[in-house]
């Protein structure tokens, strides 16, 4: 972790974590789950808080590994690190899953 005077639940937006106990979220251990809420449904603030909470390098380990990214946050992130799609898990995965309505 990079700077544990932004570790505060209460400084990012009030629907990404509305489903948890805010004063049981621990930061390390819940790197995942926090930085997934952040890249799919917050804001640029909330975005700009995990990047000063996270060091870049754990933030990127983080979404490539995600097993799921919309095309839009997979573009962003895929600019942002400066890696290719190809590179993501969610990626490799939805190129694998048949749709539904595509058989």
């Amino acid at each position: 972790m990079k700077n544990n005077e932004f570790c505060n639940i209460e400084l990012f937006s009030s629907h990404l974590f509305w489903d948890l106990n805010k004063s049981n979220l621990d930061f390390e251990k819940s790197k995942a789950q926090i930085i997934f809420q952040v890249v799919e449904y917050g804001m640029m603030s909330d975005w700009l808080l995990v990047q000063k909470i996270y060091p870049k390098e754990e933030i990127k380990e983080v979404v490539l590994n995600l097993r799921t990214l919309d095309k839009v946050t997979l573009s962003y992130l895929s600019h942002f690190f400066q890696i290719d799609k190809t590179q993501f898990r969610c990626y490799t995965s939805s190129q694998s899953a048949r749709s539904f309505w595509n058989s």
